[in-house]
């Protein structure tokens, strides 16, 4: 259920205000581009900045939208345990297919924090988790070990992988099976991800690539053909300059800008994000150019 591209989606706002038919357009354009998953009030849809009601919103909406056609992963992390069972039991009265839970930020808990914080949630909701594994944000590191602990309770049903350490695809594999759902959560390493055992990818790049995204992970995740195989790697080859300039100043704000370029949405993010450069905008121009998408 949970495979293939999988966007992480912005929040579009207008004047510091949550643009509602923005938000609800961008949805279906990834219904009709292939998108086989959103993934709303996750960091690329800057819920550290969203107020509860509208982190609710984006997950009602989108539930709404998607209703029968793809699912919807609802961001529903916290730092503290009971604000994220909160967030994840509304997200679960929604209609959310499943939930995406980053590991605790700033607090650091010990791996045994990990695990209690995660079976918390485990225990008071009745939908799927994906853990967010992202070190470089969160600081902590969840250990294979206590990901195999997790994967015995009966909602955690795989990870979002965000380490940008490949080995680890295989460490987890060899650890828990290929029941447990690994997604990358890394678009520029997302070929090779899947080549060693990943299924799909939580895609900040989908935003502005939808149908190139899907098109990708169509391909990539066809192992035994090599027809399909080499067209990945060129939609890769493609894609490669835009995940590279999407991320040289902090998500959002570069997709976001690629966004407006493309008449999607406009680039404004909430402080303490900024609009990017204009050194940064040329390289995003420059990158959307070389995959036929501006």
């Amino acid at each position: 259920m949970f495979k293939g591209s999988i966007v992480a989606l912005v929040t579009p706002f207008k004047n510091n205000k949550m643009d509602e038919d923005k938000y609800i357009s961008l949805i279906h354009h990834h219904i009709k581009n292939g998108t086989k998953g959103i993934v709303p009030a996750g960091t690329t849809g800057e819920s550290p900045t969203l107020n509860h009601d509208e982190h609710k919103k984006v997950i009602e909406i989108a539930v709404k939208e998607c209703k029968g056609k793809i699912p919807v992963i609802a961001g529903a992390g916290s730092n503290s345990t009971e604000e994220a069972v909160e967030l994840s039991q509304h997200a679960e009265k929604s209609g959310s297919d499943a939930l995406l839970i980053v590991t605790p930020y700033y607090n650091k808990p010990t791996q045994e924090g990990l695990y209690q914080h995660y079976k918390s949630i485990n225990d008071k909701v009745g939908i799927p988790i994906i853990i967010y594994n992202i070190p470089p944000r969160s600081v902590i590191d969840m250990s294979v070990d206590t990901m195999a602990r997790l994967f015995e309770l009966k909602n955690i049903v795989g990870v979002k992988d965000a380490t940008a350490d490949l080995s680890r695809v295989d460490k987890q594999l060899k650890k828990m099976g290929p029941e447990f759902i690994q997604l990358s959560g890394e678009d520029a390493t997302a070929l090779e991800f899947n080549m060693r055992g990943g299924v799909g990818c939580i895609s900040v790049t989908a935003n502005v690539a939808a149908k190139l995204c899907s098109d990708f992970q169509e391909a990539s995740l066809s192992k035994n053909n090599s027809n399909l195989m080499s067209k990945a790697k060129q939609i890769n080859e493609k894609l490669m300059p835009l995940h590279k300039a999407l991320f040289i100043e902090s998500n959002p704000s570069p997709v976001k800008y690629g966004l407006s370029l493309l008449g999607l949405c406009s680039d404004e993010v909430r402080l303490p994000l900024v609009k990017i450069t204009e050194k940064t905008k040329k390289e995003v121009q420059k990158a959307l150019k070389f995959a036929n998408l501006l």
